[in-house]
């Protein structure tokens, strides 16, 4: 989750995610070399003799229209690829379905057997010591590590919107449409979300929290419970 003062992007814990961050850091390394040739060529013409020549510079021209367009290609390639990634769901191991209410969420395993149970967030005076405050949850998602996941997210009220942060995971929750994504967790953790689409009075309680454990651990999770 994110620390105090942090400034950059969480902890990734999924392909998607490292792939986001990886164009983050590559789109903001081309914007880095196009201000620096401006800032260049700005302290050329402000330190430089003035002069009123106009002579035909077709090369030049030609330079700064192919330029642009060849920058703007190695920014929309990178950026289509993880579109693509993000929309494309194979053969998901799990199905889980997201519903958003005010304020709190339910959650679905019914592709297993009928789990289902509603995830409210933990009141400050009922916090065990060493939890995060206004992020825990007195039921928390369940998965199992380096399986392909799917979430089915709807809302039986108002607009909300599913987000994981360290998943590279957000959708919007709306009444009386199923919206649909995915992801798979490379690591064993605990990672903390929130909903990110303003719904009401107590919109900034309803947090998210998505446990990954082991395909053991997880089966054994599943057996606990009751039928």
């Amino acid at each position: 989750m994110a620390n105090h003062l942090q400034l950059g992007f969480q902890d990734a814990s999924s392909p998607i995610m490292e792939e986001l961050i990886q164009f983050h850091d590559h789109a903001l390394m081309v914007a880095l070399a196009i201000c620096t040739l401006v800032l260049y060529l700005l302290t050329l013409v402000l330190t430089g003799k003035l002069s009123s020549n106009t002579v035909d510079a077709q090369a030049i021209e030609l330079v700064w229209t192919i330029l642009p367009a060849a920058v703007l290609i190695t920014l929309a390639l990178p950026s289509l690829r993880i579109l693509y990634m993000m929309d494309e769901i194979n053969e998901p191991h799990l199905t889980l379905k997201a519903i958003g209410h005010q304020w709190y969420w339910t959650y679905e395993y019914t592709d297993l057997k009928d789990i289902t149970f509603d995830s409210y967030m933990t009141p400050t005076s009922d916090l065990p010591l060493g939890h995060y405050r206004l992020l825990e949850v007195d039921h928390r998602v369940i998965v199992p590590t380096e399986s392909t996941v799917r979430v089915i997210v709807t809302a039986d009220d108002v607009l909300h919107s599913w987000a994981v942060p360290s998943l590279g995971v957000k959708t919007d929750a709306i009444p009386g449409r199923l919206n649909q994504t995915s992801f798979l967790v490379s690591r064993p953790g605990v990672f903390y979300g929130q909903c990110s689409e303003i719904c009401g009075a107590n919109h900034s309680f309803m947090p998210i929290v998505v446990e990954s454990t082991p395909l053991a651990n997880f089966e054994n999770w599943t057996s606990s419970l009751p039928s």
